[in-house]
């Protein structure tokens, strides 16, 4: 349960820094999220979750 603490609050660390770092750039790319299916954004998302899996995995053996 540690563990999922400390990720969630790196990735909401990342994500805090790109918007401060960068806050034109990712207006621009939620802009872009309407023009991108659904199926796109399904898949996509699909992908990264077992991308993120097979990580977390690994690095637990």
């Amino acid at each position: 349960m540690k563990e999922l603490i400390i990720a969630f609050g790196l990735f909401l660390f990342i994500e805090g820094i790109l918007y401060a770092i960068f806050p034109s750039k990712m207006k621009n790319m939620l802009k872009k999220l309407n023009e991108v299916s659904d199926n796109q954004l399904r898949y996509g998302g699909l992908t990264f979750a077992i991308i993120g899996f097979l990580i977390i995995w690994y690095m637990k053996q």
